[in-house]
């Protein structure tokens, strides 16, 4: 008796997956036009990284390597440098002189973003990430670095400065 419920279970199981499979089969198919239309994105999309700016064009990034802590795949690179006097380039003590992100490790999982208290690191809707060099595929600072907003000065290093008198 049990073997004739567990067929009958399994019948109504196939009948139900195929119902679905069906029922997909009718519905209108979607085509996006990607390169001819942009891409429509859903609001949670998890792309490419952006490292944020403060209203003032300073970067958000106190290198605290809570990211790289949360990060499972080990993909986040940083190291700290010091503000100065002179040379203030993020809002804290300490600001990212170099910020990698290795995209041959990086699974998108968004522990990162979670992880950061100062809201420096985002995922933007960037995805043409592919390459056929997987040296491309490790992004710095520089590559992800949010643009200055409008009426803000990007700070200058002082080597920078050194360099333009």
């Amino acid at each position: 008796m049990a073997e004739k419920i567990d067929i009958l279970g399994a019948a109504g199981a196939i009948a139900k997956g195929l119902g679905v499979t069906f029922k997909e089969m009718m519905s209108p198919t979607v085509t996006e036009n990607y390169p001819d239309e942009p891409p429509k994105f859903e609001e949670r999309f998890r792309g490419s990284h952006i490292l944020q700016r403060d209203e003032n064009g300073m970067e958000k990034c106190v290198a605290c390597f809570l990211c790289a802590a949360a990060c499972p795949a080990d993909c986040i690179y940083i190291e700290a440098a010091e503000n100065t006097e002179t040379t203030r380039i993020s809002g804290g003590e300490r600001y990212a002189k170099v910020y990698n992100i290795d995209y041959n490790r990086c699974i998108f999982c968004g522990y990162c973003v979670e992880a950061c208290p100062t809201d420096a690191i985002t995922h933007g809707h960037g995805f043409e990430l592919a390459s056929y060099n997987t040296s491309t595929l490790i992004k710095r600072k520089e590559d992800m670095l949010a643009p200055v907003p409008p009426g803000a000065h990007a700070p200058v290093i002082a080597a920078e400065e050194a360099a333009a008198h």
